[in-house]
């Protein structure tokens, strides 16, 4: 089936990251809108859309509509969804779901209420390596996951002129929130502690407990060139461990024998590590961020599969992580549980 898809929302990330992903797919861009009409009439031309403009009411006007997706800010992505379900259309929308909780909640009614999926672009799910990770965490041989650490960082000149973390939380941190549930088990309280040392530049330690007694931890912060990568996973079972690099480089550490004192020593099958990295020298789309994966399962998941891709209702359980977060924030060292 190919899918009418009406788009909200041409600034650059949209251009350069969502739109040439979500092309490779049986879809015909049919209406664009955004605030800036310059911006809005690139993207019609470069995609050949009949239907552009400045105003998303005109574009949900546009008939036979089958999704709309949008990438645009936090409290917008509450209006124009719900605007979108209540036309009757699928919603593909940029994380967060929404400023809050009550954001969220309110996405999720509408998407049950209209019958519709909400897709949510929680990308670091399908990022190559972290789904590589995902199905050897989730086999039976791994067993019961233990203990979670995750690095991210970006740059203090994300707030230049205005510190105010708020985007920070809610277009980085956010990403973690689902993450930890994703690879380990909801999770059930946070304790954070936080070192701001300089206005724009923090650094906090996340810790979390979860349902099914794993811990976990994830610094989060402001304080590291973005031209440095820092970015990290690792899940830790019993004699098992799974770590990404920088989304794109994967390794299996199991429980080999030590080799120092046999001549005859090699690699073993099923017992020694495993490493994986994408050849970028190889004409393929390695797809290493995740966006061409996440829109395979969107679409895939409208035509009735059952695929992991993250729905509203992930979105209502990361921003409940997150409120839970912002709480601790408040009140470092604090145990806070994760309301539901």
């Amino acid at each position: 089936m190919t899918y009418r898809v009406g788009w909200i929302g041409c600034g650059r990330h949209a251009e350069q990251m969502l739109l040439p992903q979500l092309a490779r797919h049986d879809v015909e861009l049919v209406a664009v809108c955004d605030i800036n009409a310059e911006t809005a009439q690139k993207i019609g031309r470069r995609y050949g859309v009949a239907h552009v403009g400045t105003d998303f009411h005109t574009l949900l006007e546009v008939p036979d509509l089958d999704v709309v997706g949008m990438a645009v800010g936090p409290t917008q992505h509450r209006d124009m969804s719900i605007a979108a379900l209540e036309r009757g259309c699928h919603v593909f929308m940029e994380k967060p779901t929404g400023a809050n909780v009550a954001d969220a909640l309110a996405i999720q009614a509408a998407a049950i209420k209209a019958g519709k999926t909400v897709g949510v672009g929680f990308m670091k799910r399908f990022a190559t390596a972290n789904r590589m990770a995902h199905n050897v965490v989730k086999r039976a041989e791994f067993g019961p996951v233990a203990g979670f650490f995750g690095e991210y960082m970006t740059a203090p000149t994300y707030f230049s002129g205005n510190v105010d973390y708020t985007g920070f939380y809610l277009h980085h941190c956010v990403h973690y929130m689902d993450l930890v549930r994703y690879f380990v088990a909801p999770v059930l309280n946070v304790t954070v502690f936080r070192n701001e040392i300089a206005p724009g530049k923090q650094l906090l330690h996340v810790h979390f407990g979860f349902e099914n007694g794993a811990i976990g931890t994830v610094v989060m912060g402001t304080i590291q060139s973005r031209g440095t990568p820092m970015e990290r996973l690792q899940i830790m079972g019993d004699h098992q461990r799974v770590e990404v690099n920088g989304v794109i480089e994967v390794t299996h550490f199991r429980n080999p024998l030590f080799k120092a004192d046999d001549l005859d020593a090699t690699l073993a099958d099923g017992v020694d590590n495993l490493s994986w990295k994408p050849n970028f020298t190889a004409a393929a789309n390695e797809d290493f961020k995740g966006y061409n994966a996440l829109f395979k399962a969107f679409f895939a998941q409208l035509g009735g599969a059952n695929t992991d891709l993250p729905t509203i209702v992930d979105g209502v359980e990361a921003m409940r992580v997150m409120a839970a977060m912002l709480e601790g924030i408040a009140r470092p060292g604090a145990c806070i549980s994760v309301a539901r």
